[in-house]
């Protein structure tokens, strides 16, 4: 028995992909098979069909070739109808099901992890697929029969990045509607940092086509080693050569992605970051409009200056919800579908973005070209994006320490040390728990104690505690940070080595 479960990353499939450091490869022709053989008989239950069409795409990894020459050739000989969308970003492939009406596709990424991993993203209309969904797949692989030999019986050649470039150029003309309406960018000089990852489509075939100027664009040729920084926008190399290159070229805006396109960031003619909370409350700005007292959806870690920036300037309601992107997608859909609540956004600070409006789709390049328009417009009136959040409260200082839990039954001993922290600042004067917390323990300093917050959390994924620290004060993270430390170093089964 081949024991897959340990490939299951969130609602992803992630492993090695090539070997590099001793390290084999996790993802084998072998086991693509078998994974590929699961997720035809899932979707096969799923979608009571029989009679399946997939699209295939994947990202600029050294790897990605190889593995959906696999996964097409392996789909082919289960008797699905491949088409093979070459070269594509995430979201693009989600779109591929809506667009072309295909039944479900595949995205071969690893999004911003290291070049020597790699893994599968799946999509049907519904959207991306659950934890849940990948349990079942991962642990059907592990015993099913596979075909003895690989047959390609046909694979079709889809364009479905060219149609999705397309639709974004239209929503473009359409938002800006400037005098000339298919060069409603002429004048404005944006450039992109792609990071050798899949992004350069948005510079040669969305910015260029539509009249701006993208010189000083950086990393755009797709490679998959990755030599210039990692494609991340949570990354401080990967954000300094983004502001190096609005600085050098004199840009109006720059734009960062991610890998595969679902994150992305921001850099405005200053050369100032728009990422992280700036981020959060820039795409608020945009979504609540027409959406008034809308309610935006967040991760656990985005400030009080956010909030307040959300709820007294922008009239709408902040709910910070828990860490992960999928998490918060699922908040917002509850909270449209189940409570009848507006939710226009949902947003991670990581940069994972999603609008209602686009199937609460995390589309790194559809909230980049949804600033755009914006820029665009405030650009006729002398006016510059960063206009629009100045009145967002920064913090001082902000730090995040992680600990490892160096033990196999780790949650239940996380979520322990949450709820004695929890107990111990109830118990503390100048300290008070935040009445609405969806995750960990939130907890509010006054200005004696560090004039802040901190956030205790379990990881999403791994063995991890992760405190989370903001002060609108001079050294007031160092006054919490010294609270907590005496606070954890009795745990004997934690590393607190970061925080000594």
């Amino acid at each position: 028995m081949d024991k897959l479960m340990y490939l299951k990353s969130g609602t992803d499939i992630r492993g090695t992909a090539i070997e590099k450091d001793g390290k084999g490869v996790d993802l084998t022709d072998e086991r693509l098979v078998k994974i590929v053989c699961a997720y035809v008989d899932f979707l096969k239950n799923k979608l009571s069909k029989t009679d399946l069409q997939i699209a295939v795409g994947y990202d600029s990894r050294v790897s990605s070739t190889r593995i959906a020459d696999t996964v097409c050739k392996a789909l082919s000989t289960l008797g699905v109808g491949v088409l093979d969308c070459g070269l594509s970003s995430t979201p693009s492939m989600f779109m591929s099901v809506i667009n072309f009406g295909v039944d479900s596709a595949v995205e071969i990424t690893a999004s911003h992890l290291p070049m020597e991993m790699n893994g599968l993203k799946f999509f049907t209309r519904e959207g991306g697929f659950s934890g849940d969904d990948i349990k079942v797949i991962l642990s059907s692989a592990e015993n099913i029969e596979t075909p003895e030999s690989l047959e390609n019986k046909g694979v079709s050649v889809l364009p479905n990045m060219e149609k999705y470039c397309t639709d974004l150029c239209e929503m473009i003309k359409k938002g800006v509607n400037a005098e000339d309406y298919d060069k409603p960018l002429k004048g404005l000089k944006i450039v992109v940092d792609a990071g050798n990852g899949v992004g350069a489509f948005y510079a040669e075939r969305v910015l260029k086509i539509l009249g701006a100027d993208t010189d000083g664009s950086r990393y755009l040729d797709p490679d998959g080693t990755f030599p210039n920084h990692i494609p991340n926008p949570e990354n401080k190399v990967a954000m300094q050569s983004i502001c190096e290159a609005v600085a050098e070229s004199n840009a109006d805006l720059g734009v960062i992605f991610d890998t595969d396109c679902d994150r992305a960031a921001c850099v405005d003619e200053k050369a100032n970051e728009i990422n992280r909370n700036k981020l959060v409350a820039l795409a608020s700005y945009i979504a609540l409009k027409g959406n008034e007292g809308g309610t935006i959806v967040t991760d656990s870690v985005t400030s009080d200056g956010l909030n307040k920036f959300i709820e007294n300037d922008l009239g709408g309601v902040h709910h910070r919800f828990k860490r992960g992107y999928k998490n918060v997608i699922d908040e917002a859909i509850r909270l449209q579908n189940e409570e009848g609540k507006n939710a226009p956004l949902a947003i991670e600070t990581s940069g994972h973005a999603a609008f209602r409006e686009n199937y609460y789709l995390d589309d790194g390049a559809y909230l980049v070209t949804k600033i755009i328009i914006e820029a665009a417009k405030l650009r006729k009136q002398g006016k510059t994006i960063g206009a629009l959040i100045e009145n967002l409260e920064i913090p001082l200082e902000e730090k995040e320490v992680r600990f490892t839990i160096k033990l196999d039954d780790f949650k239940d001993y996380g979520l322990s040390v949450i709820n004695d922290f929890k107990a111990l600042c109830e118990a503390t004067e100048g300290i008070t728990v935040a009445p609405v917390n969806h995750e960990g323990v939130r907890v509010n300093f006054d200005c004696n104690n560090g004039d802040g917050w901190q956030l205790l959390r379990m990881s999403v994924h791994e063995p991890l505690l992760v405190l989370n620290c903001e002060s609108n004060s001079q050294g007031g993270c160092e006054k919490m940070l010294g609270f907590f430390k005496k606070f954890i170093t009795k745990y004997e089964s934690l590393d607190t080595s970061k925080l000594l």
